[in-house]
């Protein structure tokens, strides 16, 4: 998927226009469109708010004369005329209005304005600047009001405001507003979760914010909701906005340290949907191509394999798609991971397995000759591999990884001098002494031996014991 065709797949898939293979996008903020069109169809009687003192009569003009036009060209107009007071009147409006009705049709008002027309930001920043503020302060302080519609609205129109406006969001606003993102995604049976997305992926576009959005933990976030089971729609969104991290070659060298791409080949297993399975592969290619290192490349690549992908591939060729842009993607996929293959040596092929956080009983595990000749190769980078095996002991629920973790952590101390030394400073010895009393019998039985490894110096005489039992 080419980065030319980034603004037009991102606007539709966020407006409910046409996404790339020409399929409507509306169902992605539903329930949000579907509310805003009811709330459009019960007009406001403002007159009633002006006998009753509760607007001015300036308000009043405005409001009931933009209301009442008929088409584009007259809302510019009437903007043109007003200028940045058309600005200040919406806010003022929904400043002092009670009424959650009544708020619900301004701001779906101001919505649909932008929406027309993505200019007519500028009346918010230049009112805004009249009165030494931001133009998202007030529309941020209602993502506190307790009517979800207004919220997910208002969350609409910071998105236009940041996105399209002429100066960028400052890094305090712009963290409250990922903050808010990141509590609505995690929030259990959130209705507006398609809507909330939509805002991501808007804001996303921007360098500057995605890389405040990695700052602030956002990727995880991410990785959480897909490694959930949430609907195709939702995996939908979410991998969109990781693709539009990758864009970024300073981000896309980050990505995978967040366990993205274990997560991404899990759906791309499972997926059913053609939009769900291009945004993943889209998302696997920019992964090979916008790294400006080397060795992430090939890392990535790496992780790709053990996570079977290229299985999937090979399903994928055997299927038709409308979209040209996945047989390419299927292709360019297909050339660069059996390249990597070719090359892959024992220990790579145990790295990656490592780092991605899923052992399985490969051929390495149990190879002497393996142990023999990389067991030293544990302590590169600062310890990095032995410390991830560790952390898979102190934080993994999965029993096969435990049993394997506990296996390559005797094996580690029985061929590396100071293995033991190194295992007790990280605090190893305790966490596979503690499995010793684990309810799976192959955690219990890999930790005791791996405890015998840690208190036993005799390797030979080990080695017969266990033999003989």
């Amino acid at each position: 998927m080419s980065y030319q065709r980034l603004e037009h797949v991102i606007q539709g898939s966020i407006d409910g226009g046409e996404d790339i293979s020409g399929k409507s996008l509306q169902t992605a903020t539903s329930l949000l469109a579907a509310q805003a069109n009811d709330v459009r169809s019960h007009r406001v009687n403002w007159q009633s708010y002006m006998q009753g003192q509760m607007i001015s009569q300036e308000e009043f003009q405005f409001i009931r004369e933009y209301d009442n036009a008929t088409g584009s060209e007259q809302r510019d107009q009437i903007l043109g005329r007003y200028g940045p007071s058309a600005a200040k009147i919406f806010l003022s409006l929904m400043g002092h209005i009670s009424k959650d009705q009544t708020v619900q049709y301004i701001l779906t008002m101001v919505d649909d304005m932008l929406q027309e027309n993505r200019q007519r930001v500028s009346i918010f920043f230049d009112h805004a600047k009249k009165c030494k503020t931001t133009p998202w302060a007030q529309f941020l302080n209602m993502l506190n009001r307790q009517d979800q519609f207004v919220i997910n609205q208002a969350a609409r129109v910071i998105s236009k405001l940041a996105c399209w406006g002429r100066e960028k969001m400052n890094s305090t606003d712009l963290n409250f507003f990922f903050s808010w993102i990141r509590n609505q995604l995690t929030t259990a049976g959130n209705d507006y979760m398609q809507a909330v997305a939509g805002c991501l992926q808007m804001i996303l576009r921007h360098n500057a914010y995605r890389e405040a959005f990695m700052e602030t933990e956002g990727l995880s976030t991410l990785v959480s909701v897909l490694g959930s089971r949430c609907g195709f729609q939702i995996q939908y969104q979410l991998t969109f906005c990781i693709w539009m991290l990758t864009y970024h070659a300073g981000l896309a060298a980050q990505v995978n340290k967040f366990n993205v791409i274990p997560v991404l080949a899990d759906i791309l297993h499972e997926s059913v949907k053609e939009k769900v399975t291009r945004i993943i592969l889209a998302t696997c290619r920019n992964l090979l191509e916008k790294p400006e290192e080397i060795e992430i490349v090939q890392d990535n690549a790496l992780s790709m394999i053990q996570c079977k992908v290229l299985k999937q591939l090979e399903v994928l060729e055997g299927q038709k798609f409308e979209d040209a842009d996945i047989t390419e993607d299927i292709e360019f996929l297909t050339e660069k991971l059996h390249d990597s293959v070719e090359g892959l040596s024992s220990f790579d092929e145990y790295t990656s397995e490592l780092k991605s956080g899923r052992l399985e009983w490969s051929p390495v595990h149990k190879s002497e000759k393996f142990w023999r000749e990389n067991a030293s190769r544990l302590n590169e980078k600062n310890y990095e591999l032995l410390k991830i095996l560790v952390r898979l002991l102190e934080s993994s629920k999965d029993a096969q990884v435990l049993a394997v973790s506990a296996h390559d952590i005797g094996e580690y101390v029985r061929h590396y001098p100071r293995g033991k030394h190194n295992i007790e400073q990280l605090g190893g010895k305790e966490l596979v002494m503690s499995y010793m009393t684990h309810e799976d019998p192959n955690v219990r039985y890999e930790a005791l031996l791996a405890v015998q490894k840690l208190m036993v110096h005799n390797w030979e005489y080990l080695g017969k014991q266990l033999q003989q039992q």
